[in-house]
């Protein structure tokens, strides 16, 4: 529906005020979000540190104990380098770890109580290695057998590892938040974007088509002016057209379902004269049936009414097939069009993966243009006719070779598109060319199953869609299909409306 003055600058403000809006929720929102996770990763930075700082004393002093260990065993000097090295270190350790845990009160009131074990610790370390160096290794072994070393060992590893424990809570839960307030301000932004991107393409949509109208509207006053003349030739032609396909659509119908109905009615008289023989053997009450009668009324009912019955059955199950086949073919042409835009390549490449098992069983291939278009047209009923096409190619198959199947395309400017679908299948003679179109009717040897209206369909689905379709075909050589596809049916819709 084209777009007036009024909706135009009313859509174009709304849009305005719509965007300034999202714009400051953006911004305003990004600031904050911003905010909360400068200040949660500051905090994960301190108290990694808090974290790290406990886990190098704990490890500085285990270095010490090691040492001292190996040299109380052994009385080697190489065993307490580890030792002195250790001692060198715990000093900074401990006034990193107090720094650090200083802005944390839950850290800090530990702090004196592990500044004492350490303490301990490090008379017990060095009492132990100045027996050693005096010569009395056996009472520094005695004073380490005494676990007082152990204990005090214990509670230091009890109280750096509380601290590294709720550390690494702290940590996990900055990381959650810092996450979370990542992932917000992301999809703050996403959202932002997309609702921007919203707003300039609603407004450019609206321009777009504020101008497309007044362009096609101009168009389209040309077009009915310079070829009014021609859209009448063209009108009178299909009415005529369609004129004589309902005539013959009449005529097929009117012969093919009363062949059945004299079937029928034939066999009904026979179902009478079988009953008239029955009748007489089984009504008879004055005098005892005749051997003549009796073997006529059996003949009866063993092979008169049996086979009477089941030709009345296949021909009204034949007239019901027939009835079918119409009311489909009528429910599809009364069926709305939706009309959108369709990918040709993409719907023929999925018909030929529904088929596909089928071609691959002779070795087969299908091949598919790179160059098919897309089209403004029905999807529906374009699936309806390259399926029947792509059925009737392997129903028809030549049974001495592999299957072969080509779909090409070639525009035809103002024309359209002529969409050709090729096989190297049994072929169609010439005089049988139209016949295919034909209701109920099929050409060649009759040894598939099937009623004939196939390609009837595909032919009122073409016409529907405001094209055609034709057949080139030899016997033996096999059939190529040309389809002609208008490339915007709205347009045709519209110039039949006019």
């Amino acid at each position: 529906m084209p777009i007036s003055n009024a909706a135009f600058v009313r859509s174009t403000i709304i849009l305005l005020v719509a965007g300034m809006i999202a714009l400051l929720g953006i911004v305003g929102t990004s600031l904050w979000l911003v905010s909360k996770v400068q200040t949660y990763f500051a905090e994960l930075v301190d108290v990694r540190e808090v974290r790290s700082s406990a886990a190098d004393l704990l490890s500085t002093l285990k270095d010490a104990e090691t040492g001292q260990r190996g040299f109380v065993i052994t009385g080697e000097v190489s065993f307490r380098e580890p030792y002195d090295e250790a001692l060198k270190a715990v000093a900074e350790r401990q006034r990193l770890l107090g720094e650090k845990a200083a802005g944390f009160p839950a850290y800090a009131e530990r702090i004196p109580e592990i500044n004492r074990l350490v303490a301990d610790k490090l008379a017990e370390l060095a009492e132990t290695v100045v027996a050693v160096e005096s010569g009395q290794a056996a009472n520094a072994v005695t004073l380490v057998k005494t676990d007082r070393g152990r204990l005090l060992m214990d509670q230091l590893r009890d109280q750096l590892g509380d601290i590294m424990a709720d550390a690494d809570r702290r940590l996990e839960a900055g990381v959650i938040d810092t996450l979370w307030s990542a992932g917000a301000l992301r999809w703050t932004t996403v959202i932002g974007a997309i609702a921007i991107i919203a707003v300039l393409g609603g407004a450019a949509v609206i321009v777009a088509q504020y101008t497309r109208d007044i362009v096609v509207a101009r168009r389209e006053v040309e077009t009915l002016n310079a070829t009014l003349e021609k859209r009448v030739d063209e009108r009178t032609e299909e009415l005529i057209r369609a004129n004589q396909e309902v005539q013959r659509f009449a005529y097929i119908v009117t012969h093919d379902l009363r062949a059945p109905l004299v079937n029928i009615m034939g066999f009904t008289s026979e179902l009478q004269a079988s009953l008239a023989a029955i009748q007489g053997y089984v009504l008879a009450d004055e005098k005892p049936p005749s051997v003549d009668d009796i073997l006529e009324a059996r003949r009866a009912v063993s092979e008169d009414l049996p086979e009477a019955i089941g030709f009345i059955r296949s021909s009204t199950k034949k007239m019901d097939g027939l009835i079918n086949a119409i009311l489909k073919i009528s429910r599809d042409g009364r069926r709305e069009l939706k009309i959108e835009r369709v990918d040709i390549k993409t719907l023929i490449e999925t018909g030929a993966a529904a088929v596909n098992h089928q071609v691959s069983e002779s070795d087969g291939e299908i091949t598919i243009d790179e160059k098919l278009p897309t089209v403004i047209s029905d999807r529906l009923s374009l699936e309806q006719v390259f399926g029947n096409l792509f059925d009737n190619a392997i129903k028809y198959q030549s049974p001495d070779r592999p299957l072969r199947i080509s779909v090409t395309a070639r525009n035809a400017g103002r024309a359209g598109f002529y969409i050709e679908f090729t096989d190297n299948g049994r072929g169609i003679a010439p005089e049988d060319h139209e016949r295919v179109f034909e209701l109920f009717r099929r050409s060649g040897t009759q040894d598939r199953p099937g009623e004939g209206i196939g390609l009837a369909h595909v032919r009122s689905l073409m016409r529907n869609l405001g094209g055609d379709i034709v057949v080139k075909s030899e016997l033996g050589q096999g059939t190529t299909f040309v389809l002609r596809l208008p490339p915007d049916l709205s347009k045709v819709v519209r110039s039949m409306q006019a």
